[in-house]
């Protein structure tokens, strides 16, 4: 719990939601934030199902996907389910261990996915510029390790960034103008200086962030330059389709996390922010599968040879 100015204990924050200044019907952004949940949840799930059950899609590739949709998975229920209760029932209230623990469980998962991405190119770049040695080099044991030391770096980010923010005294409005316990949001609460730790969430943020993003940009600059090598078109064709699917989700992952953890607090608007985080918490989940499957003829088969197998789709098998 925080310390008021009054010296009395504060038991909650108060999230003001995602329409704080402009509210629509309750029931109409309930339905809207459920519908949004049960894509992700729903994708992400028939997924893993797919590259569990689908012996072809037992490689490298597909197993690091796999991770990723599990943290997508973990990312939405993270948010979403308080998000639409707090609809419901009229009220944000938030105790100050929950809004501790939630900003853990998003920074974590928000790491491991950055990393993760940079496994999944990293991955395209051996498979495509040194394919003799690609079962060597990304050998079970390797893949292993690199999704360890993925959780390992978030789970260390987030463990960082929620110690430190709870350490703060917390003083006069209690109200965070947010739908969920983000760390540049809950800060302007703080009733101290905090300019110091936000110079270290900055770094810290930058770090994990463009980590990551090297090694996705060092391997596409590769895999373009090998693939300008090709002299067959089909080659390149399908050098470009392995990649395209993943490259689009960097984008958008990407490019959403930046504006938020990139930008000094001052530069901050609560009406961007919230705009921006539900960008990356709820619509980026859904639209992963969506953009694997669609972009993707192994995934796509195997969601082919899933239905042939249910009674519903014909009765073969």
């Amino acid at each position: 719990m925080a310390w008021a100015g009054n010296q009395t204990l504060i038991p909650h924050f108060m999230l003001l939601g995602l329409f704080a200044h402009s509210p629509p019907s309750p029931l109409l952004a309930f339905a809207a934030l459920a519908l949004t949940l049960l894509a992700a949840l729903s994708g992400n799930a028939l997924l893993l199902l797919l590259i569990g059950a689908d012996a072809r899609l037992h490689n490298p590739m597909y197993f690091f996907l796999g991770w990723l949709s599990l943290a997508d998975l973990a990312l939405v229920c993270t948010v979403a389910p308080r998000m639409a209760a707090d609809l419901l029932r009229g009220g944000g209230a938030i105790s100050f261990t929950g809004c501790g623990l939630q900003i853990l469980f998003f920074l974590t998962l928000l790491g491991d996915e950055c990393f993760l991405l940079a496994c999944m190119a990293y991955d395209r770049y051996v498979a495509i510029c040194d394919p003799l040695r690609y079962a060597a080099v990304m050998s079970r044991r390797v893949c292993w390790l690199l999704v360890a030391t993925s959780w390992l770096f978030g789970l260390a980010d987030g463990l960082v960034q929620a110690v430190f923010t709870l350490r703060f005294p917390y003083c006069g409005s209690q109200e965070i103008d947010h739908f969920f316990c983000e760390v540049p949001a809950v800060l302007k609460l703080a009733c101290a200086d905090t300019s110091l730790y936000e110079t270290m969430i900055y770094v810290c943020c930058v770090l994990m962030l463009l980590l990551p993003f090297a090694v996705i940009s060092v391997s596409y600059l590769r895999i373009l330059g090998a693939v300008l090598r090709m002299r067959s078109a089909h080659g390149r064709q399908k050098a470009f389709a392995t990649c395209s699917s993943h490259m689009v989700v960097v984008s958008l992952f990407y490019g959403a996390a930046m504006v938020t953890y990139m930008r000094p607090q001052a530069y901050h608007s609560a009406r961007q922010d919230k705009v921006v985080s539900a960008f990356y918490t709820m619509v980026t989940p859904m639209l992963n599968p969506l953009i694997y499957s669609l972009r993707n003829k192994e995934v796509a088969g195997a969601l082919r040879k899933l239905l042939g197998r249910c009674p519903c789709g014909g009765g073969r098998g």
